[in-house]
């Protein structure tokens, strides 16, 4: 799994290629929360994640409890098929902001 970060006119953007697993999921995490100490706004780009386990939905969960607890957003953007299905089959579809893709 690789991680870029770039910014964008809301904020900052980790767009997020490969699977999100037990293996990866902590620098994921790592990612989330480092980007969540500088900018108010955070998008985690899943439009090239085809598989995200419940490791990586801990990630998730964790940076969106820091992003409540700073006053920022966290947003989960473009989900694969799969990983919607995930996202919604565990009722994370009511916790995280998600954009679907466009």
């Amino acid at each position: 799994m690789t991680i870029t970060e770039y910014k964008d006119e809301s904020g900052v953007v980790l767009a997020v290629d490969g699977r999100v697993d037990t293996n990866t999921s902590p620098q994921l995490q790592s990612s989330i929360l480092a980007a969540l100490q500088t900018a108010g706004h955070v998008t985690v780009d899943f439009a090239k994640v085809p598989y995200l386990s419940s490791a990586g939905l801990r990630a998730l969960l964790l940076g969106h409890k820091q992003a409540v607890s700073k006053g920022a957003v966290l947003e989960l953007a473009s989900p694969t098929e799969f990983v919607t299905s995930v996202l919604t089959s565990v009722g994370f579809d009511k916790v995280l902001r998600i954009r679907p893709k466009s």
